[in-house]
């Protein structure tokens, strides 16, 4: 077993509070072939997605197959799939991932069979892939081999671009306030494509339509707010074009509000990522400069953030976790019950599309994922096991996270929160109109209430701390059962730095 012991923080009195947060022991129990709250994929918009940060082909189609799918994951955000640079000298960083070298799709994360098995078996399993598209730039190191076998120099990668496909601002981008130099020059060194030349756009539109006759549902556009909006925009109505049916886009654009390039200039191309909602559940779970869970009613668009219908939102990413991508505090999984606590809210709470974290564990915020001597990664799946709660975090499947899952997918036809109910602090406890309910206790000392919701009476599961059985007439952690009234009334107990979550299909059939 592995835990995670929080250093002293402070935060409504909570000073020298410190947190044991064993995952394993949580795990609910699935029975064989259960499946919670599943939904018939009508859409390539999930209400909800994964992002498994630098797994395999080959584990993700296991994962689909055996969790994603029996737990209501309904989209997987994969790494950058084509050819990238390697660095055995910088010990295989993550980012070699973000450096391309040609469009190849052999990587890191396996080969181009393995991808086309991997997207086919995840289909199969409901569960819709989004690959992450680094079409900003290309690598930025004046030499290299890429994991393709390619080789080339900046500016010159054979077979793909030379020198007259790239900005002529050969230098690092250094004013945010100015569109031009955020826009022309390099992000951190990286060689920046012209993304106004028609060879380059039809490049990078033949490049994505590949990936999606693989199959592939939608994209991620890494370092959107480094491509002119109206050129991202002719690339991907170029894509669309190709493929009439709806690609799901959502867009890297880091807007803090106080820089050239705002978030709503992409609206237009698709989603955008909205890097503040975490900073502000990170504000609020945290206790920082007065926030509470109290506060985050009104959570949403009149805070600054994108509409909801435009958002897609998380807790952390891989950039947040590493304390890239600008300032801000972050909880990420270091924080444990803490940062279980705030994935609940945002899977519960009706604002944007959550986007779960699925990460490996690392000290130097440059490490690569778990890998042998030779840069090969390590897989989660051994012997037909997955090796979580290790080397490989599995936050998806942290139970408190997972359950809420079921959750979201459950109570997403109500857009509106009822029922909220606060100590004007941090105990909270909101509605989903009669579809869902639940009640967080970040506090030091326990909640004991009686909640008013609008569920039909029933027996209902817990799913922050158990799960139906596969008939549905049991929950496999029968302590955690919440018994509703006729009025639609409860009374239960939360210990500290607790949750709890009920919903329509988690109700018990006796």
């Amino acid at each position: 077993m592995w835990k995670i012991v929080l250093s002293a923080f402070s935060a409504s009195g909570l000073m020298g509070l410190v947190v044991l947060f064993n995952p394993v022991a949580f795990l609910p129990a699935l029975s064989p072939g259960l499946t919670i709250a599943q939904t018939p994929m009508t859409s390539p918009s999930p209400t909800s997605l994964v992002h498994l940060f630098e797994w395999t082909w080959a584990d993700i189609a296991l994962e689909c197959e055996t969790y994603l799918g029996p737990n209501g994951y309904r989209a997987v955000q994969i790494s950058p799939p084509q050819e990238h640079i390697v660095l055995p000298d910088y010990g295989y960083p993550w980012w070699q991932r973000y450096q391309p070298v040609s469009y190849q799709l052999e990587s890191r994360s396996g080969s181009r069979a393995e991808l086309q098995d991997m997207i086919n078996r995840c289909r199969q399993a409901g569960v819709v892939i989004y690959a992450d598209a680094v079409i900003n730039h290309m690598a930025g190191f004046e030499s290299g081999i890429g994991s393709a076998g390619t080789r080339f120099t900046k500016y010159e990668y054979p077979g793909l671009y030379t020198a007259e496909d790239f900005n002529d601002c050969r230098q690092p981008v250094t004013n945010y306030g100015d569109a031009a130099n955020v826009t022309q020059c390099e992000l951190v060194g990286l060689a920046d494509l012209d993304t106004s030349s028609e060879r380059v756009q039809t490049t990078l539109v033949n490049y994505m339509d590949d990936l999606v006759n693989l199959g592939v549902a939608g994209f991620r556009i890494d370092a959107a707010k480094h491509i002119p909006s109206e050129e991202l925009g002719q690339i991907l109505k170029q894509l669309r074009d190709r493929h009439p049916n709806d690609l799901y886009i959502y867009q890297e654009v880091i807007d803090p509000g106080t820089e050239a390039i705002r978030k709503q200039d992409y609206y237009d191309s698709g989603n955008v990522i909205d890097f503040k909602y975490g900073r502000f559940l990170g504000e609020a779970f945290l206790g920082l400069q007065g926030q509470t869970l109290a506060n985050l009613q009104t959570l949403g668009e009149s805070w600054g953030l994108a509409p909801s219908n435009q958002a897609v939102v998380f807790v952390d990413n891989h950039d947040k976790q590493r304390g890239h991508g600008g300032g801000g505090d972050y909880l990420t999984y270091k924080n444990g019950d803490l940062y279980a606590l705030a994935n609940v809210f945002m899977l519960a709470f009706p604002y944007g599309k959550p986007q779960v974290m699925s990460s490996f564990a690392f000290d130097d915020p440059d490490q690569g994922p778990p890998a042998y001597p030779d840069g090969t990664t390590r897989p989660v799946y051994q012997d037909g096991q997955a090796h979580c709660f290790g080397e490989w975090v599995c936050e998806h499947r942290w139970p408190a996270i997972a359950g809420m899952v079921g959750f979201r997918n459950a109570t997403q036809p109500v857009a509106a929160v009822t029922d909220w109910w606060s100590n004007d602090a941090n105990q909270i406890a909101f509605g989903r109109g009669n579809l869902g309910f639940v009640a967080i206790n970040r506090e030091a000392q326990p909640l004991t209430h009686t909640f008013q919701t609008q569920l039909p009476q029933g027996r209902y599961c817990n799913v922050v701390q158990g799960s139906l059985t596969a008939d549905g007439r049991a929950c496999t952690n029968e302590a955690k059962v919440v018994l509703v009234n006729r009025f639609g009334q409860f009374t239960a107990t939360l210990p500290e730095m607790t949750a709890l979550a009920i919903h329509v299909n988690a109700k018990l059939a006796r």
